[in-house]
């Protein structure tokens, strides 16, 4: 760790040197025009002949500090230096000068936009300390749809607490699968199973499955021992009667047998589509689900039993649905609520005659926020 002394040498004595410098010289400055003339043009008479000494021995000047190449440079505003510059040549002077211009309008053109409210900074950061998982885009997001602070995703990072968390994920997905299931989104569900492990070392499978267009979870369930059977049990309870979907897009895993599918297509009339060997990507929304899920839930709990993992995922898995904010989605839920006003306030300003609410989820690992009108 550097030290206070180490810190002051190397951000803010040089600084404080080239002000001293520059003071002195000013000082010295004013003491001249205090004389008369005469005196002035004999002292300029007596220098000179000392540097036409150094000149005639060749004897090389040392090298300049920045503040005496400043202050040549300022005093040189005041007379026509080229006659008397001895110790450079005229276009490393000019170079000076440039460099003397950079510093300037780079102090002059300091500042930028004008920083967030206070409370809004502070929010900011109560929102990074309070949700360990979320990004930038997550937290613009949040306040965005939910307390109306519409800020970018760069200026919720301005503010972000140090270290800065969070990493950005790129799509690399075949362009012709993803034009297809962006055309058909509104008509296709996606299912899949992801293994969480008990606190005894008891292997269960979560089966999970989610509506594309809306990214809106529809069904999931918890069993020790999955099978085709109890895996087309699910699908019946997920898929009403009069269902829009067209297509399902499920892996090769054995559990997705050829009856399955074949019940499917004459009970539901939907097309399965089996996604290729070893392509996850093919099947790349309901697999950045179950990422999310270990993410964001069991990656901060170890279920104890079946039950208590049902009743985990049942508790995130509402949070996913009407509280958390899908930046595919515009930003949007995938379940709209109408419980909750959506505001309309000044984009960097809290109404005054509403607070702050929030909720808690999975015990405080998430939090939901919202406005609510202060009842007087």
């Amino acid at each position: 760790m550097l030290s206070l002394r180490s810190v002051w040498q190397r951000n803010f004595r040089p600084g404080l040197t080239v002000l001293w410098e520059l003071l002195r010289d000013g000082l010295q400055f004013l003491n001249i025009v205090a004389r008369s003339r005469t005196s002035v043009a004999a002292e300029v008479l007596f220098l000179r002949k000392q540097l036409a000494y150094y000149q005639d021995h060749q004897i090389r000047p040392r090298r300049l500090t920045d503040a005496a190449r400043l202050s040549l440079v300022l005093w040189s505003r005041f007379f026509e230096w080229k006659e008397a510059l001895a110790i450079v040549t005229p276009a490393t002077f000019v170079r000076w000068h440039r460099k003397a211009f950079k510093l300037y309008w780079r102090w002059k053109s300091r500042g930028g936009r004008p920083p967030l409210p206070k409370d809004i900074r502070q929010l900011i950061a109560r929102m990074v300390r309070e949700n360990i998982t979320w990004g930038e885009e997550r937290i613009a997001d949040e306040l965005s749809l939910k307390l109306g602070i519409l800020v970018s995703p760069r200026t919720v990072g301005k503010y972000w607490p140090k270290p800065l968390g969070g990493t950005g994920r790129s799509r690399t997905s075949s362009q012709h699968w993803k034009t297809f299931v962006k055309n058909h989104a509104q008509g296709i569900v996606a299912c899949d199973f992801l293994v969480a492990v008990t606190a005894r070392f008891r292997v269960l499978y979560v089966f999970v499955m989610m509506e594309i267009g809306s990214r809106r979870v529809l069904h999931y369930n918890v069993t020790a021992h999955p099978t085709s059977e109890w895996t087309l049990q699910q699908l019946r309870e997920a898929i009403p009667s009069d269902h829009p979907y067209q297509f399902l897009i499920h892996d090769r895993d054995s559990i997705f047998s050829r009856g399955l599918d074949e019940e499917l297509k004459a009970s539901f009339r939907l097309r399965v589509l089996r996604t290729p060997v070893r392509a996850p990507k093919a099947n790349a929304y309901c697999e950045r689900l179950i990422g999310t899920v270990r993410r964001e839930c069991l990656d901060f709990m170890i279920p104890l039993n079946e039950r208590h993992l049902r009743r985990s995922l049942q508790c995130w898995i509402a949070h996913y649905n009407k509280g958390r904010p899908h930046s595919s989605l515009g930003p949007g839920f995938p379940e709209q609520t109408s419980d909750r006003p959506r505001p309309t306030t000044h984009r960097h300003r809290l109404p005054r005659d509403c607070e702050i609410r929030v909720t808690d989820v999975l015990g405080g690992l998430h939090h939901e926020y919202w406005l609510d009108e202060i009842v007087a």
